[in-house]
């Protein structure tokens, strides 16, 4: 790529996109950041504790403005957090500012990768996970579907190979 333009991973909890986004930056020479991290940095606690305290909506308007204001950026990739897509705002933002990937996972997978880990807020207080994971999936992917210029399924594939096909698909189209 000439050109390094914005990379935006969307994708439900569990996909991948922390990870593969991490990888992807060191590999491109990129600066990485993901959305719920930069949240935890300036509010001094971990996302679970925000969404508590603040609830979803206060999270969610939080979130479209982090989201906004590193895209605005050049040539960083960012992992956002699952319901990021949720607001038309942030949707339109991504859209606008870069490639969007769309790293799809199956509701199996993500379960699997998500039921030991205590910082999922939409997860913590129920008792069927499994259930919430496919209400969200229904939801949601449609939403990544609408906004992504690439999709890649990470159920079946290491986040290297992940990584070297997505630079794959970028000199591709760049």
């Amino acid at each position: 790529m000439v050109e390094k333009r914005n990379i935006f991973l969307v994708g439900p909890m569990g996909a991948g996109k922390s990870t593969v986004g991490r990888q992807l930056a060191q590999k491109l020479h990129m600066d990485f950041f993901d959305s719920d991290t930069e949240i935890e940095n300036r509010t001094g606690a971990d996302i679970s504790w925000v969404f508590d305290v603040e609830g979803e909506e206060k999270f969610r308007e939080r979130e479209e403005k982090v989201i906004s204001e590193l895209a605005s950026k050049h040539g960083i990739i960012l992992a956002t957090g699952g319901g990021s897509i949720q607001s038309l705002k942030t949707r339109n933002c991504l859209s606008a500012r870069g490639f969007v990937i769309y790293l799809k996972t199956s509701v199996t997978k993500q379960f699997f990768r998500t039921k030991y880990d205590k910082k999922r807020p939409l997860l913590q207080v129920v008792d069927d996970s499994q259930n919430v994971l496919e209400k969200l999936a229904n939801e949601r992917n449609p939403l990544y579907k609408e906004i992504s210029d690439f999709v890649i399924c990470t159920d079946e594939q290491n986040a290297k190979m992940i990584v070297n096909k997505i630079i794959h698909m970028l000199n591709f189209c760049g």
